[in-house]
């Protein structure tokens, strides 16, 4: 893997970590459970992200990032899922999102590929969708956080804790940082 890319794909790495260890702090039976205002589940944000995910990134140099055969409307639907499916819906679209990664080099930086029909830089793509799943784990941190109430353990910097951090920054990298975030998620 090139430097661009690696570094892209830790980025992706570092978000797929913090939604994992927010997921992993909300009990089971509120995976299903509209958020704040009625607003879409934790199971309905991981079902788009997966969609999105092997929308765009299966035959991703080739095909438009947009597939005929996706159902997004789908996607958004309540559900009721059991930890288990969500962990394996969850799991499916980010293999396809690192695996498609693995296999760019930062050449391949500057194709053009589709979405919707229309032209971008695999840059310009990558960049989006990066900064659309960092979008959709904020919305998971903000349900999870939500239904756990004071029970809520940061995955980051602790609520006013940040002067500690800023001395000693341990996770600023991507890939310690995901590393980070695994740890705080088993306690």
């Amino acid at each position: 893997m090139t430097p661009l890319i690696k570094s892209i794909a830790d980025e992706f790495r570092r978000y797929k970590a913090m939604g994992e260890g927010t997921l992993a702090r909300v009990a089971d039976p509120l995976l299903s459970e509209p958020g704040p205002g009625n607003g879409n589940s934790l199971a309905i944000i991981c079902w788009h992200m997966a969609g999105n995910f092997q929308s765009r990134f299966s035959d991703s140099l080739t095909a438009d990032g947009e597939k005929a055969d996706r159902d997004r409307e789908n996607e958004f639907a309540p559900r009721s899922v059991t930890r288990e499916e969500l962990m394996t819906k969850w799991h499916l679209g980010w293999s396809i999102v690192l695996s498609a990664l693995d296999a760019l080099t930062d050449d391949d930086l500057f194709k053009t590929v589709a979405i919707r029909e229309q032209p971008v830089a695999v840059h310009e793509a990558l960049h989006r969708s990066l900064a659309h799943a960092s979008y959709h784990i904020g919305q998971l941190v903000y349900v999870a956080h939500y239904f756990c109430g004071p029970e809520w353990k940061y995955l980051t910097i602790p609520s006013g804790q940040p002067d500690g951090y800023n001395k000693a920054p341990t996770f600023d990298k991507p890939t310690t940082h995901a590393q980070h975030v695994k740890e705080v998620s088993r306690r």
